[in-house]
């Protein structure tokens, strides 16, 4: 991440930044690209993830979710996709997403996310932003969180991530 560029995390690393409105601006960029090369075979292309709620500090990398409408024909977008410089991820642990990251050198700046609407990945994520999207102080408390655990856990982002799934269940039990 430089001045310039708002996006770019390396690999292995865990760091949050305060909120840039530029990550809107990517997304938008991201969005335009990624419709304009696979068009009538995505439904819809959305910004998830921390750099999507306006205010909310996030590790510097652009979190992206694609509707499909069939799971296993999104393997067909894996070579138009990596045109547009995204890695296919496919040993993904989570299994009704097919995964993606955009890097540039070292810097890991995208990750994308293809999955069907009605898919447990896709109905979680899109439910966690629009609780965060809908009530400040909850995305606040993530934030803290988020800072919190950054620091504690700088070279380890498996236990970033562990560390957060209690928040991110409450949310989403409160949210249905």
């Amino acid at each position: 991440m430089t001045a310039s560029e708002p996006l770019g995390l390396r690999s292995g690393t865990v760091t949050v930044v305060p909120y840039d409105a530029r990550w809107a601006d990517r997304f938008t960029q991201a969005a335009q690209e990624l419709t304009g090369a696979l068009g009538p075979a995505i439904l819809a292309v959305h910004h998830v993830g921390s750099t999507a709620i306006p205010g909310l500090c996030a590790k510097p990398i652009l979190d992206i979710l694609v509707t499909i409408p069939d799971f296993e024909r999104g393997l067909d977008l894996v070579p138009r996709l990596a045109q547009l410089g995204y890695e296919f991820r496919p040993d993904e642990e989570i299994p009704d997403r097919h995964y993606f990251r955009r890097r540039r050198a070292e810097l890991r700046t995208h990750h994308l996310s293809l999955a069907e609407p009605a898919s447990q990945h896709h109905r979680v994520t899109l439910a966690f932003r629009d609780s965060l999207r809908a009530d400040p102080a909850l995305a606040m408390e993530y934030g803290a969180l988020k800072l919190q655990l950054a620091e504690r856990f700088p070279r380890d982002r498996e236990a970033y991530i562990a560390d957060k799934t209690e928040f991110v269940a409450r949310v989403l039990e409160r949210g249905r």
